[in-house]
């Protein structure tokens, strides 16, 4: 049986338990440490997030700081010694935005512009109607397209300074292979000349040797961009009635403005960047007939007119900028639209 007085005598007699001494306060040094070492923790925490975070610009940090050295640094250069009058030796005399003033009234800047723009809008056009048709003909996968292919995109390969060479002594006046052809052919008499890279043809010859060169690209790029369109659509297209050209036209076109877009401003910048096969066939020549702003602007600074010929490199640099910019906004306001 159980003892009432027996459990309450050992009850009064049992300490009171208290819950504040089975838990000692500790030190104040104990608590600042503690909170220390939690900061501490924190901040290693933070640190290594932001290490995270940061850790793909590590990777591009070379390249910036090689880009920003030898390309920016080179532009900012050129910038201010097209306020200077230099002649790339001695001291730079500031004479503010009169090289400037002058090449606007250079009547050799008008020609090498105009030179560079036909050049630019008939190299764009023609190698992307070149490049379009092969793709779409090579698409088609007829016997010994891949050999086509090949055929085409070899001049890719080739340096342009071998294939400026080829042309130089293909259309020479006098004796060039293609002058001697036509002789032989009777399409023009024995003692005929035809100046396939003077005053009036060099511009031209110019043309057919990049669109020689470069057609291969686009055709390549063209290519590429049409094993992306669905063959459900001109599946679709052949059940409505459709025919090859029609097809091209409503479906093989329209789904490739990305691409020509893109090749669009490929050309551009590729104009504006021509000199090797200009200076390897013509010099420029004959007289400035054929002259483009690259080489009007090695010519200008053989002549010791440093400041001058940065003047022209710095208006290339904004034309190929602004060029390229409005090609892209085009490009975005009629994506946008549909």
């Amino acid at each position: 049986m159980f003892n009432v007085e027996l459990w309450d005598s050992i009850s009064l007699d049992r300490p009171s338990f208290n819950v504040e001494s089975s838990h000692p306060r500790l030190p104040p040094e104990s608590v600042s440490v503690d909170i220390a070492l939690a900061a501490l923790g924190r901040k290693e925490a933070e640190l290594s997030s932001m290490l995270r975070r940061g850790s793909p610009y590590f990777y591009i940090l070379p390249i910036v700081v090689l880009a920003g050295g030898l390309i920016y640094y080179c532009i900012g250069f050129s910038a201010y010694a097209s306020l200077t009058d230099w002649n790339g030796l001695t001291r730079m005399d500031f004479v503010g935005v009169a090289n400037y003033a002058d090449l606007i009234e250079d009547p050799t800047f008008w020609i090498a512009l105009r030179n560079n723009l036909v050049f630019m809008a008939a190299t764009i056009v023609i190698q992307a109607v070149l490049g379009l048709l092969i793709a779409v003909i090579a698409k088609e996968r007829l016997p010994g397209s891949n050999v086509y292919k090949a055929i085409f995109f070899l001049p890719i390969a080739m340096a342009p300074a071998i294939i400026a060479t080829v042309f130089k002594y293909m259309l020479e006046a006098n004796y060039g292979t293609l002058n001697e052809s036509l002789r032989a052919l009777g399409l023009i008499g024995p003692d005929a000349v035809i100046q396939w890279l003077g005053k009036d043809l060099g511009i031209w010859s110019i043309i057919l040797i990049n669109v020689f060169q470069w057609m291969g690209f686009s055709m390549m790029t063209y290519y590429a961009g049409l094993m992306s369109i669905p063959d459900e659509l001109y599946e679709a297209g052949m059940i409505d009635g459709a025919g090859w050209w029609r097809r091209l036209v409503s479906i093989t076109i329209p789904s490739l403005r990305g691409t020509t877009s893109v090749l669009v401003i490929l050309g551009i910048v590729g104009s504006l960047k021509t000199f090797d096969i200009v200076w390897l066939t013509t010099g420029g020549g004959p007289g400035v007939s054929t002259q483009f702003l690259n080489t009007f602007l090695v010519q200008t600074r053989a002549d010791r007119e440093a400041g001058y010929a940065s003047a022209i490199g710095v208006v290339i640099l904004v034309l190929a900028f602004a060029l390229a910019m409005l090609q892209i906004r085009a490009s975005n306001r009629e994506r946008s639209i549909r």
